[in-house]
């Protein structure tokens, strides 16, 4: 077997942004299942979807392949070195091959109405010859049953409407090799390997994979947690986005990584990101939760006095890179441009008087930048 090959689309345009890799539902394709919930993370991630063979915007695959080749093809796909990952069912099963098979590629994890093994191989392989034989459409009816909460689909109709629209038009070989995909999916002897910290969603009205399948992701990993959401069943982006949305930015964006933001701002804490790779990756998540998760968030100093030390310790130690960013941060924790000034004549006595100097004409370079950008 061979991966097949995939399609991706563009659900929030952000380039500069962290990547968020969202993996869709069977019968369903990215942008129909989260296009709201990624209108609602558009601030923040860049986020890109792709569809499943014989799906939305991706052809049926020629070959058979399993959910380890769906998942090499993802990651072929995704351009980044690194990125974060949300899917629900079958891209949620995706998701997990992904932390098994490229544990460096993905940072974080989502899970959405997902099992390590999801229903029966029997039923798999009885849904493929069905749909072979009668084309997706006969899904319909019990797809609203199955998918959506009750009165779901009376209160949103355009939103199950437009899933459905997806499931009747999906190519019959396409969704029959998923099934057949679905059917050799089983990784429940192999979650403990998963590092990566990875959130679980359930449907409290779900069917097809109840909040146990969730729950036993959470156990089963090494760092995980799960949340289960009332009046949701198996399409949780489409049917409740703005919880999902929160979820995720909750999951992704740890206390260290919110103070980080907090403190340098989102276009320095961005091209920090951005720029990661495999070779930095975990300097990365090293200062991201110890130095910003465990010492900027500590409740025995306010962020202005730990300004005032961070400063300091720069100035001594002729860290003039950081130096320059922590002006910034300074100001943004209520710092003035005097009492900055202030603290640097005390470094000039305690600390030297060059390296002073050299922090003053930094620091003016920085504070009258500021004042440039201040409308």
């Amino acid at each position: 077997m061979t991966a097949p090959a995939l399609t991706a689309v563009t659900l929030a345009d952000a380039p500069g942004r962290p990547l968020l890799v969202v993996g869709p539902s069977l019968g369903t394709s990215a942008e129909t299942l989260w296009g709201r919930c990624a209108a609602e993370l558009s601030g923040r991630f860049h986020v890109v979807g792709w569809d499943l063979p014989g799906h939305g915007r991706t052809p049926a695959a020629a070959e058979p392949f399993t959910v380890a080749d769906l998942a090499a093809a993802v990651a072929r796909l995704v351009d980044r070195p690194r990125f974060a990952y949300a899917g629900v069912s079958v891209g949620g099963a995706v998701g997990l091959r992904l932390l098994l098979d490229a544990p460096e590629r993905v940072e974080s994890a989502v899970l959405l109405c997902a099992g390590a093994r999801i229903g029966e191989p029997a039923f798999w392989r009885v849904r493929a010859a069905e749909v072979r034989r009668h084309g997706t459409s006969m899904l319909r009816e019990g797809s609203v049953q199955r998918w959506f909460a009750a009165g779901f689909a009376d209160r949103e109709p355009a939103t199950a409407d437009a899933l459905l629209g997806v499931l009747a038009a999906a190519d019959p070989e396409g969704y029959a090799a998923v099934c057949e995909a679905l059917a050799g999916f089983d990784v429940r002897d192999r979650l403990g390997d998963i590092t990566a910290p990875v959130l679980a969603v359930a449907g409290a009205e779900d069917v097809v994979t109840p909040p146990e399948s969730a729950a036993g992701l959470a156990r089963g990993v090494r760092n995980g947690r799960q949340v289960t959401l009332d009046g949701v069943a198996h399409q949780a982006p489409a049917e409740s986005p703005a919880r999902v949305a929160a979820l995720i930015r909750e999951h992704l964006e740890s206390p260290g990584m919110s103070t980080r933001r907090a403190v340098l701002g989102d276009a320095h804490v961005d091209r920090a990101v951005a720029g990661t790779t495999a070779f930095t990756a975990d300097f990365q998540d090293l200062i991201t939760r110890y130095a910003w998760g465990e010492i900027w968030t500590r409740p025995g100093l306010d962020r202005r006095s730990r300004s005032l030390i961070t400063l300091t310790a720069l100035v001594a130690l002729g860290h003039t890179e950081e130096f320059a960013m922590h002006v910034r941060a300074a100001r943004t924790n209520g710092l003035t441009a005097d009492e900055i000034s202030e603290l640097l004549l005390q470094t000039a006595i305690y600390c030297g008087v060059p390296a002073a100097n050299t922090a003053f004409r930094i620091a003016q370079r920085v504070l009258a930048d500021l004042d440039e950008e201040t409308p």
